[in-house]
């Protein structure tokens, strides 16, 4: 091989490998060294590869030179990586030779294994509801026709499970309107500390039927940040609602305000606020999951309050499309404070 065609190799971005006529790897680029953990050069491409499906199109295509392609399973560190091998004839002086490169795929085959865990969790949250609703009114158009205690216990339970279906709804359109303005950025200015007394206030109720409080540690005066002051609400009322809800029987709900000041994890000036409680805490293993959508801690409590486990869903991609930070802390036993930078600018 000349030293031109293996600097080219070497150049390629994708992971590349040159087979020869005796079937071994005449050339390798370093991106192929990373994928495999070793430098093919010189070995059989069978002891390289490995997997059937790639061993059968390079095979193949060094019998015949028609170009074939093949899925390659790969691994990086801790995640699984998927790959698009193609087999290439190369004509060349000496004889015959077969490029074998490799394209990663993994965003595309994340992205498909996404759309179908979602279709498969909405579809189980809206199966539970609507069996409960169906064998309810089944009951009632029979055995408890003419059962008046029966009728109402029965017609109480059908208003919350279609309830429930109503807040599932509700949140998967505004989960797919925040999606859709996530690239754009807000710039109407919105006042923090005005929006937290007036959620505060709203939610007071909720907060003294749990037997808890919402305390407010804001400043004195205004402090705003360019948002969207209906998604901010939702950030606000949603972080409050499951303070109150999972952690709020502990102690009171704390929301704090606080600067502007310069934020390491914005790198520029930005204000904070947080929400905390006092309730039972949330183990370590949980946090980074909690903004997946329908992941929940319990299941069983979750739904039992009215959780459609979208919430943290919504809050992370409002708060991605106002170029802030969502930070989550917790403690077995000591309560729990979700956290949110945003610019001033």
């Amino acid at each position: 091989m000349s030293p031109d065609a293996q600097i080219l190799i070497s150049a390629l971005p994708a992971p590349t490998l040159l087979i020869d006529r005796s079937e071994r790897v005449e050339a390798a680029n370093p991106a192929a060294a990373a994928l495999f953990g070793h430098d093919a050069t010189g070995r059989h491409y069978i002891t390289v590869l490995r997997q059937p499906a790639i061993l059968d199109i390079v095979e193949a295509t060094l019998r015949d030179g028609v170009p074939r392609e093949a899925r390659y399973l790969g691994r990086d560190g801790n995640r699984d990586t998927t790959w698009r091998a193609s087999a290439r004839a190369v004509p060349w002086a000496s004889g015959r030779r077969i490029l074998v490169s490799f394209e990663d795929t993994t965003a595309v085959e994340e992205a498909g294994q996404i759309r179908r865990d979602f279709v498969a969790n909405v579809s189980h949250e809206l199966r539970s509801p609507l069996t409960a609703l169906l064998g309810f009114v089944e009951t009632l158009r029979g055995p408890a026709r003419d059962d008046h205690a029966a009728r109402e216990r029965f017609l109480g339970i059908i208003l919350r499970e279609a309830q429930r279906m109503a807040r599932l709804v509700d949140d998967l359109l505004s989960l797919s309107r925040v999606e859709a303005d996530e690239r754009r950025r807000p710039t109407e200015r919105v006042d923090l500390r005005a929006l937290a007394g007036s959620v505060a206030t709203t939610l007071g109720p909720l907060a003294a039927q749990a037997g808890t409080e919402i305390k407010l540690d804001l400043p004195d005066l205004p402090l705003t940040v360019p948002g969207d002051a209906g998604q901010l609400r939702q950030v606000l009322t949603n972080l409050i609602e499951n303070a109150i809800k999972y952690g709020g029987r502990g102690g009171p709900v704390t929301v704090a305000l606080s600067g502007p000041a310069e934020q390491p994890g914005l790198r520029r000036v930005g204000i904070r606020f947080s929400v905390s409680d006092h309730g039972p805490g949330i183990a370590a293993h949980h946090i980074p999951r909690l903004t997946e959508r329908f992941y929940r801690v319990d299941t069983h409590r979750s739904r039992e309050v009215g959780g459609t486990g979208l919430g943290l869903a919504i809050v992370k991609h409002i708060i991605s499309r106002h170029r802030g930070r969502l930070r989550i802390e917790s403690e077995i036993g000591k309560g729990t404070r979700f956290t949110i930078v945003l610019p001033v600018e």
